[in-house]
């Protein structure tokens, strides 16, 4: 597959789904927060099957998956993909596991989680919607924030 074109082929607005969202901590609102920034800063995002974006993104947990609503940029329904989450199970209790100790944990430990946890969406996504490592990085945090249970 060729690269998209960065001006197009994008995320433009991402929101949360915020009724299956508990009261999170400070620390977390702050990771959602940095990701959003970030995610919106730089990001590549291709759905196959799709016109040239860019797009706006609404994800929530769907029935144990992953549900990524991909809208134009008035909000029309364009396409739903969704992904299983169970897998990422393991994967999030132990990144929160090393969020909650952040500072006392090595950093490199927390980052091998989300590489791992960002690698496996991408390869999950990737006959769905290609997108790059900083993406796929910030789409697995996101994911992470979506999964916090009360």
């Amino acid at each position: 597959m060729s690269e998209p074109p960065a001006t197009t082929q994008r995320i433009a607005n991402v929101t949360l789904d915020e009724h299956t969202v508990v009261r999170r901590s400070a620390d977390i609102e702050h990771e959602r927060r940095v990701a959003i920034f970030d995610l919106l800063e730089d990001n590549s995002f291709a759905p196959e099957g799709l016109d040239a974006g860019p797009y706006h993104l609404h994800l929530a947990i769907e029935d144990n998956r992953l549900a990524m609503h991909i809208n134009d940029t008035n909000d029309q329904s364009l396409e739903r993909v969704m992904v299983p989450v169970s897998p990422y199970r393991r994967l999030i209790k132990d990144y929160f596991t090393v969020c909650e100790s952040y500072f006392e944990a090595i950093d490199m430990g927390r980052r091998a989680l989300h590489n791992e946890g960002s690698d496996m969406l991408r390869e999950q996504l990737a006959d769905k919607v290609r997108i790059d490592d900083d993406t796929a990085r910030r789409l697995f945090t996101l994911l992470c924030v979506l999964h916090i249970r009360a």
